[in-house]
This record gives structure tokens, C-alpha cells and sequence, in this order.
């Protein structure tokens, strides 16, 4: 995140490849037209992606098979890629149709060809224009963090965490929850994802602290991956509800990529001579027995891998 932005024109040209015809054009449409030429004229067609794959047929093929590399049909092309191939079989139209059927297929491919592409820059446009818009929004929000608050999530950085946790200590602020979080598998995100995921995980986790916490609550980015949360003035009951909160929220967040998942340490500080230090490293030490639990649950791997399935 926060990545200057491939010029529109430089992404226009690379990112066809992201494209399928059914993201482009009404497949069904496009069979409607090309089974009314086959019953209207016998004309048989075959019609298949970029690489080969099978998308409809109207006609009769035999044991052909097609041959995108060394044989390829009639392609249809978007911004200089071939986005599917057309071929076409001509031998049971009547002789004084075949210029006629020929001209209609001719305009079709013409047709498709430019549907798909205003398909494309429309919607290559609008995603541009979304990108755009939130590093707009993440530069006008970036200069209230440049002081106390993590650039990338809003919530407190670590030397202003440490600064509010002694502010704590000194006003003696007993009961204090005091909460360890920690993102389960960020680095399956980072390394299959890429960094703009792992980073889109990271905020999500920070808004999902945030949004389950009062007022009173301290949130700050101890880490990478990592938070750390006070709670003051909180009966133990509700520091776990907290918890609880955080975590199904967690689980119910909808996402095609992310699955999004933390393991938690919850210890409360009851007297005013405990030392903070010693709260955090026990609140760690049960975040890190939550993880082991946590990544043993049943699903829990197939939730963390849907995202895959999209590559």
C-alpha cells in the first residue's frame, strides 16, 4: 500500500491477461447469435479461451481438437491479446450463402472485439479510479500519525503505546486489561499474496481492535503483525468479552482473499506494583498458547488457502 500507481495507459497494456471472456461479454448472448447462424445457415462454431479451453460449441467438430499455438481460429483480441479464439466451419452452408454468412461472421468478431474492449478499459477505469481515490484519502489522513500513530493503521505506534502504558502506571489506573494480539500466518498472505494483501490484512485486524473497543481502550502496533491493547478500568469478564469479540469478528469477516485470524493474550493487572513488563510478557506467553490452539481447529487451513483458488 501506499505504492505510486502504474500509470492508466502501462496497465491497460499488461493487464488483459487478468481477463476471461466471460468477464468481457454475455457468454449466453454470444451463443444465442452464433446458434441462430447455425440452425438459420449451418454454419458450425467452436469458441475457446486465450489458451485453449473449451467455452461453446454449436455444430458438429468430430474429433477435432483445437490448436491455439499452430492452428489458431478467428481471434478475438483486446488491446493486442487474444482473449478467446472463433473457428468456424463453413462446409454445410448453401453456396449462395456463404458470402453472406461470412460478412455476418466477419461483423460479429468485429462486434465482440469492440464490446470487449470498452468492457475492459471500463472496468480497468474504475478499479484505477478506487486505487486512486484511497491513497488520496491515506495521504490527507497520513500527516495526524507522523508523530504518535502507526502510518499504515492509524492506532498508536510503539514509543506512544509505551508513553500512555506509563501514564497508566503513574496515575496507579488498577484493573488494567492488558492484551497481546498477534495476526495468525501473515506471512502465508505476504508470501502468496503479495505485499499490498498482507498489508490490506494488517489494517483489517487494526479496524476490527478498533471497532470492538470503547473509548478508554489503548491500541498500538507493537509490530509487524502485532498489537497490544489496555484496557483500563475493566473487570476481568469484559476484558474476555473483548476478546471474544474481536476474534469472531475475525471469523466472520468476508473477504475472496483474506481470512483473517489472531491469536490473543488477555492478563489483567490488578495491583499497582506489578510491573507492566512482567503483565505483557505473561498476556504474550497465553497469546502465543492461544496460536497453537487456534491453528489446529478444524478448517482453520482450508479458510486460510481459499484466496488460491483465485490465482
Amino acid at each position: 500500500m501506499g505504492q505510486t500507481k502504474r500509470a492508466f495507459k502501462e496497465r491497460l497494456e499488461q493487464n488483459t491477461k487478468d481477463y476471461s471472456p466471460k468477464d468481457l461479454f454475455d457468454l449466453t448472448a454470444a451463443e444465442q447469435f452464433l446458434s441462430l447462424m447455425h440452425t438459420s445457415f449451418g454454419l458450425a462454431t467452436m469458441m475457446t479461451d486465450r489458451h485453449g479451453a473449451m467455452i461453446q460449441i454449436n455444430g458438429e467438430f468430430g474429433e477435432f481438437k483445437p490448436d491455439v499455438v499452430n492452428k489458431p481460429g478467428i481471434k478475438i483480441r483486446v488491446k493486442g491479446c487474444t482473449v478467446c479464439h472463433v473457428y468456424a466451419k463453413t462446409e454445410e452452408i448453401e453456396p449462395e450463402y456463404t458470402e453472406v454468412v461470412k460478412g455476418l461472421l466477419d461483423a460479429y468478431i468485429k462486434t465482440l472485439e469492440c464490446y470487449s474492449e470498452k468492457s475492459y478499459i471500463s472496468s480497468e477505469q474504475a478499479v484505477y479510479i478506487d486505487e486512486l481515490e484511497q491513497e488520496l484519502e491515506q495521504e490527507a489522513y497520513q500527516p495526524k500519525y507522523d508523530e504518535q500513530n502507526d502510518p499504515l493503521t492509524g492506532v498508536l505506534n510503539k514509543s506512544s503505546f509505551i508513553k500512555n502504558m506509563e501514564q497508566l502506571k503513574e496515575r496507579e489506573v488498577v484493573p488494567t486489561a492488558v492484551i497481546c494480539v498477534n495476526i495468525n500466518d501473515w506471512l502465508f498472505v505476504h508470501d502468496n499474496f503479495g505485499e499490498e494483501e498482507s498489508d490490506r490484512l494488517i489494517v483489517t485486524v487494526a479496524e476490527i481492535l478498533k471497532n470492538c473497543a470503547d473509548e478508554q481502550a489503548i491500541i498500538g502496533r507493537s509490530g509487524g503483525d502485532a498489537f497490544q491493547v489496555l484496557l483500563p478500568m475493566i473487570e476481568e469478564e469484559e476484558a474476555r468479552e473483548y476478546c471474544r469479540k474481536v476474534q469472531e469478528a475475525c471469523l466472520t469477516f468476508e473477504d475472496s482473499i483474506l481470512a483473517p485470524s489472531v491469536a490473543i493474550g488477555c492478563v489483567m493487572k490488578m495491583n499497582v506494583d506489578t510491573s507492566y513488563k512482567e503483565v505483557l510478557s505473561d498476556a504474550e506467553y497465553a497469546m502465543y498458547e492461544d496460536k497453537l490452539v487456534l491453528k489446529k481447529t478444524p478448517g482453520y487451513r482450508e479458510r486460510l488457502e481459499k484466496g488460491l483458488n483465485l490465482k
